[in-house]
């Protein structure tokens, strides 16, 4: 499985960005995928988590009604829709897959599998 992620930039505080995650390698639609991002200093931390048929999703609450995540599986691509970015969301940010059958959608960087090499987001103020 190999992930890349693409989509990162400078933006302004209120713009918008889409990051999105191709994948390849296995069958998409078998795992539920992830962003996750790391902050400079700053242990990685859990975004949002999406479902393997896109039915269902989790979000951070510190990006919860600003960021979306869906997924096409048609593409093979995960998405992650930031609007009304701020200075706090700088960091870079990963997109895991979660090949595990699970009953519930994982926040745990652990419990991922594959990861894609990160994209930076810079949001100023």
């Amino acid at each position: 499985v190999q992930l890349q992620a693409s989509g990162g930039g400078l933006v302004q505080a209120g713009d918008s960005l889409r990051l999105s995650c191709a994948v390849s390698g296995r069958t998409f639609s078998s795992y539920a995928m992830g962003w996750f991002r790391q902050a400079p200093g700053k242990e990685r931390e859990f975004v949002a988590t999406i479902t393997r048929s896109g039915a269902k999703t989790v979000h951070a609450d510190s990006v919860k009604g600003r960021f979306t995540i869906s997924r096409d599986n048609a593409k093979n691509t995960v998405f992650l829709q930031m609007n009304s970015p701020k200075p706090e969301d700088t960091a870079v940010y990963y997109c895991a897959a979660d090949l595990n059958l699970r009953m519930y959608l994982s926040r745990t960087s652990n419990d991922y599998d594959y990861w894609g090499q990160g994209t930076q987001v810079t949001v100023s103020s």
